[in-house]
């Protein structure tokens, strides 16, 4: 991690780096934000007391970086206005070392953290791009259990929910043998998101029907479930190939045709699925898998 401080006061910034240095942080120090411009580095202590010297241009610039104003005393020019441009925080000089190194920490965690949501998003996104999950969202009232065929279907769905209606959502797969503590611990405000219920034994799902009495949540299961709860029915004829899963002769096919019939001709499709083309017609027919125009 590089952190750029930028100091007009000499001496200032060269305590400043000369203690992050001994922290373990690769520093460089600037006296005016014409010569910071052009710097590049991960954090940037910008004092606010830079006679002549606007600093709103380099926070336009660098609001992806983390930048915490060192200020002498607090209003709207030093710490207001500045904080609305993007800038993430502020210390008050004289101060402490170790309570800067604490906010570059926390600013950095939360950094990492905005990363790697970013990261899961866009992957989640691409793994359920092609599912075709077109849905009324009012129908998803928590309690509620959504009996289904695909659950990368019921996913997608649950996923855009949350994104919609802006609740927190906790994930817990009955397959983590700490499933049940992981509910109790909850919050009951949070809607919990419940799969993989095949790997619970009867007595097992009767006690985890019996504990969701106090919480709200949304229960996905690929079998039938005799409960009590609001149950809806979601089935799919696009389900995607995966490697986990044992799809029936006839999935495959309809799989592997919808999947590949826009890439190779139909001579070429029959025969890599190893039957005749007069085959490969007559299920386009039985499955209604026509190419569209």
């Amino acid at each position: 991690m590089k952190i750029i401080i930028i100091e007009n006061e000499l001496y200032l910034a060269q305590s400043i780096a000369s203690k992050l240095s001994e922290q373990g942080y690769t520093t460089e120090t600037f006296s005016s934000i014409k010569e910071a411009m052009s710097s590049q580095g991960d954090v940037y202590l910008l004092s606010t007391n830079l006679p002549g010297q606007n600093i709103s241009s380099l926070i336009k610039k660098l609001k992806d970086k983390i930048i915490i104003l060192m200020v002498n005393y607090i209003n709207n020019d030093t710490v207001g206005e500045p904080i609305k441009l993007g800038a993430n925080d502020y210390i008050v000089k004289p101060f402490m070392i170790e309570d800067l190194m604490r906010k570059i920490e926390h600013y950095k965690e939360y950094q990492n953290l905005l990363n790697r949501t970013s990261l899961y998003e866009e992957y989640m996104d691409n793994l359920l791009s092609k599912i075709d999950a077109k849905f009324n969202m009012n129908d998803i009232k928590p309690p509620l259990v959504i009996e289904t065929n695909y659950q990368r279907l019921v996913d997608k769905i649950v996923f855009q929910y949350i994104e919609t209606t802006k609740n927190e959502l906790i994930f817990i797969p009955l397959s983590d043998e700490n499933w049940k503590e992981k509910i109790e611990s909850s919050n009951k405000l949070s809607i919990l998101y419940i799969t993989e219920i095949q790997e619970l034994k009867k007595i097992e799902r009767e006690a985890l029907l019996s504990l969701l009495k106090e919480y709200k949540f949304i229960l996905c299961s690929t079998s039938n479930i005799e409960c009590n709860f609001n149950t809806i029915t979601l089935n799919t004829d696009s389900k995607l190939y995966d490697q986990n899963e044992i799809l029936t002769i006839d999935d495959y096919v309809k799989f592997i045709v919808n999947s590949f019939q826009y890439k190779f001709p139909d001579t070429e499709l029959s025969k890599k699925l190893g039957i005749s083309r007069k085959s490969l017609w007559e299920k386009r027919k039985k499955y209604n898998l026509f190419k569209k125009k």
